[in-house]
């Protein structure tokens, strides 16, 4: 390609993606005050749609999966991108959840007067216009388009070349439910190329765009972060840690770590990182590693786990700063819970924590103390994600310190106006 033919096309996705900020801002100030009950017919036709069309999704799944293969896509990418019968139920069943949930659009957070007769009340509203780029994952287009339409927002998406196919029949059937609810279906809008250009107008799109969420690995959340001049609400890594301590049940303890580590190990919530008490013993040390080997897992060991096992492989330092993303994971011994919380600091990436004890006192001590967006006491870390946490589905989990941390659901999708009621007053 000339010079010219590429200057020339770097200005077609410039005015193309003006035209989709463009619709996008002026079908956001419709959606915002849409009623729920309207919201909730788009989301339910949306998911009748996903549940008719699933052939169709298949088929462009496997469109996408062969090009992935073509293009050696790595293992757990393509566990990612992999769809199915039953994925797409999930989906379906996501999108009805999401519109039973309450509107969360106008709630009043809080009301208070002042002694001049002045009536102050805090409501949510919604963002505006919210971008999301994200790679591999065709559920995401279901996900955040739902997520976005139950909160008010409008959506532009701009999936990953590699799930293309996938994604578009998805976001038919969200339009399709945006139609058939009266609603604009420039509501929800997917970027209809997958030049990486794309991305770097999307970044730039202060008029139209209010917020960025990327979505995917490392390369993608740095460029967004360094790049955007829209403000972004996103998370690195997933460096999930499970912390077995001394008075852990053991077989809680293996089973939590199996569940944490294997369920799904592509998945950001699974646990990349196994601490073990030095007070516990070499037979239930010896019994949890194990148990994650014979399940298959990669087990990179210090010092003192070694011994363990003649299957256990030598950590080194970089392992306990590395998101696998696979059936590998990395244990180290730690000096109690105060150990524990000082090698979260320390590696951790703040996303999702765990503690197996029957100890309340250390495990309230290990849920207050631990930095991360969500502290889990007795629980797998497979459990960060906001469907199990009743929110229908999710954006993504927020490792932000500002605005949303967490699970990114509808009711983090909203920001705050002051609605001020007065009968003439005037300033002295």
């Amino acid at each position: 390609m000339t010079r010219t033919a590429r200057r020339e096309d770097a200005h077609a996705i410039a005015d193309m993606m003006e035209d989709l900020g463009e619709a996008a801002r002026h079908a956001a100030g419709v959606l915002a005050h849409a009623p729920d009950s309207q919201k909730r017919r788009a989301l339910n036709r949306a998911a009748s749609c996903l549940r008719d069309e699933r052939d169709d999704i298949l088929a462009a799944n496997i469109t996408d999966l062969d090009k992935a293969r073509a293009a050696n896509m790595s293992a757990p990418m393509l566990e990612r991108l992999t769809l199915d019968y039953s994925r797409i139920e999930s989906m379906a069943a996501a999108l009805d959840a999401i519109a039973l949930l309450d509107d969360p659009v106008g709630r009043e957070l809080a009301r208070w007067s002042r002694p001049n007769g002045l009536d102050i009340a805090r409501v949510a509203v919604p963002l505006g216009v919210i971008g999301i780029i994200y790679e591999s994952r065709p559920n995401v287009t279901a996900d955040a388009g739902a997520l976005c339409l139950k909160s008010g927002n409008a959506a532009i998406l701009r999936g990953g070349s590699e799930s293309a196919a996938s994604s578009h029949v998805i976001a038919r059937c969200l339009r399709e439910g945006l139609a058939h609810a009266g609603l604009p279906e420039d509501a929800i809008q997917m970027v209809p190329v997958t030049d990486r250009a794309a991305v770097g107008e999307m970044l730039t799109m202060t008029r139209w765009i209010d917020i960025i969420v990327p979505r995917g690995g490392p390369s993608l959340v740095e460029r967004v972060q360094r790049e955007s001049r829209v403000p972004v609400l996103a998370h690195l890594v997933g460096l999930c840690h499970v912390y077995v301590d001394a008075d852990a049940d053991p077989d809680m303890a293996c089973d939590i770590a199996i569940n944490a580590k294997m369920r799904r190990t592509s998945i950001c919530g699974a646990a990349e990182t196994l601490l073990l008490d030095t007070s516990l013993g070499d037979a239930t040390r010896r019994t949890i590693v194990q148990a994650l080997l014979d399940q298959g897992c990669e087990v990179r060991g210090d010092r003192s786990t070694e011994p363990l096992d003649s299957r256990v492989k030598p950590a080194s330092a970089n392992d306990w700063s590395t998101e696998y993303l696979d059936a590998v994971i990395s244990v180290a011994s730690v000096n109690g819970v105060e150990g524990a919380i000082d090698h979260i600091r320390r590696h951790g990436s703040e996303h999702t924590d765990a503690i197996v004890t029957n100890n309340e006192t250390v495990a309230e001590y290990f849920l207050t103390r631990t930095p991360s967006a969500i502290a889990m006491w007795n629980a797998s870390t497979q459990f960060a994600d906001g469907g199990e946490f009743g929110m229908g589905a999710e954006i993504g989990i927020s490792t932000n310190r500002l605005h949303a941390r967490g699970p990114v659901g509808v009711e983090q999708l909203t920001t705050m106006k002051y609605v001020v009621r007065g009968n003439g007053q005037t300033r002295p």
